[in-house]
């Protein structure tokens, strides 16, 4: 399995990637869409490209595995933790929130 500073080299090298301009287009045009099953399949593709290299497969639980063994990490790797947040940001939008108080005004 890979040591915490693999994991941390391998989640750069998927943020690379998704920066190679093939990829940053296809990104982009799932995004376009607006709906989330576009981006996921996408992103998901362009991560198993980077993650083969190191030993999981590329299936859908290759993955997976990939995923279990970042979220381990992030709990004991602040470098991971950004990374991961870095990741996420690129491929999610960010989510509005109410504000606090609530959003229905008082009449």
């Amino acid at each position: 399995m890979l040591a915490q500073i693999s994991v941390a080299v391998v989640l750069s090298e998927v943020i690379q990637a998704f920066s190679v301009p093939e990829n940053s287009a296809r990104v982009e045009e799932a995004q376009e869409s607006k709906m989330l099953q576009l981006v996921i399949p996408v992103a998901t593709q362009i991560q198993q490209e980077v993650i083969k290299a190191y030993g999981f497969n590329n299936e859908g639980d290759g993955v997976l595995k990939f995923a279990c063994l970042v979220k381990m990490h992030e709990t004991q790797d602040p470098e991971i933790l950004a990374i991961s947040v870095k990741l996420r940001s690129l491929l999610l939008p960010p989510l509005s929130t109410p504000p606090i108080g609530g959003a229905i005004p008082a009449s």
